[in-house]
Order: C-alpha cells, then sequence, then structure tokens
C-alpha cells in the first residue's frame, strides 16, 4: 500500500468495486423526504405577531445606543 493510499484511502477503485464496498460498509441510503412532509401549515388569527403597536414610552429598551446617549 502506497503512502497515497494510507492517507486518503484512495486504492484507485472505480465504478463498480467502490460502490460495492460502501453499500457492504454503509447500506443502502434512507427514502428521500418529500418537501410537502417537511413543511406544516398552521392556522393563525388576525394580527397574530405581525402588528405591535408602538409605544415611545417602552422603545428605549430595543434601540438604546450609548454612543447617541453620550452625543458622539
Amino acid at each position: 500500500m502506497s503512502r497515497y493510499e494510507k492517507t486518503t484511502g484512495d486504492t484507485g477503485d472505480t465504478g463498480d468495486t467502490g460502490a460495492a464496498a460502501r453499500h457492504a460498509r454503509f447500506g443502502a441510503l434512507p427514502e428521500r423526504i418529500r418537501f410537502e412532509d417537511m413543511t406544516e401549515g398552521v392556522e393563525t388569527g388576525p394580527n397574530a405577531g405581525g402588528a405591535v403597536p408602538y409605544r415611545s414610552e417602552g422603545s428605549w429598551k430595543y434601540y438604546s445606543c450609548l454612543a447617541l446617549d453620550l452625543g458622539l
């Protein structure tokens, strides 16, 4: 076995020999999952999470900037 084969595991096998070795070692791939099975539709009420009213007295909690407070 050459040094290249030891470090990369590449023995020069191409095609069916390599595929057979992989299949013997790892088995078959799992079945593909359809896109429709990966997503889920959920009904929401009107204005669910989208329309949050603006409150000027509470806005400093989320958008405070020390540089602006110091006038920099």
